[in-house]
């Protein structure tokens, strides 16, 4: 009924074995990660896996057939989920507008709970226009300043924020997350 193959090389035993493992515990955990929700109804939400010349369409209803109402720009935050989703579409709505966008083009903001570490000893903390330590200063946040929200953006070490109505980049080193 069974049959049972032998290796004479141990090495080669373990090494299949292995690989059967890895499969096998990759079939179980890549459901649960493709089907993470980045999604929160009542939350804000940015347009991401678009290219800056190509904008997200919303939609009057759940689907690629339906009239375009307006389009959503690469990175464009304030866009809300205003009920549960309809498979791959979500209602939202964008300030101006309200329709349909599809779910894989947007993505959660945090609430407005993280904080500047306190790790910064009463530095100010550059609130940047740009990814980078030499573009242009917008704001300072001051140290153990919360009410922080991060945007759905990481670049080589950097992070999209909003604080205080400014929009900008920060180290993630110089925040301190909150769960929330």
């Amino acid at each position: 009924m069974f049959s049972f193959q032998t290796f004479s090389n141990p090495v080669t035993t373990m090494n299949r074995l292995l690989r059967t493992l890895g499969a096998i515990l990759l079939l179980t955990i890549a459901p649960a990660i493709a089907s993470a929700d980045p999604i929160r109804i009542g939350g804000e939400h940015c347009v991401i896996g678009v290219r800056a010349d190509d904008p997200l369409n919303l939609r009057t209803g759940p689907g690629a057939g339906h009239r375009v109402l307006s389009r959503l720009p690469h990175a464009r935050c304030g866009v809300f989920v205003t009920r549960a989703c309809a498979g791959a579409w979500c209602p939202v709505e964008d300030g101006h507008h309200a329709g349909w966008v599809n779910r894989r083009h947007i993505a959660a903001a945090s609430a407005p709970t993280n904080c500047v570490s306190p790790l910064m000893n009463g530095r100010h903390l550059p609130l940047r226009a740009w990814p980078s330590d030499r573009s242009r200063i917008l704001t300072l946040l001051v140290s153990d300043n919360c009410g922080i929200a991060l945007l759905p953006y990481t670049v080589d070490g950097w992070h999209k924020v909003r604080q205080g109505g400014w929009e900008g980049w920060v180290r993630i080193g110089d925040l301190l997350f909150v769960d929330g």
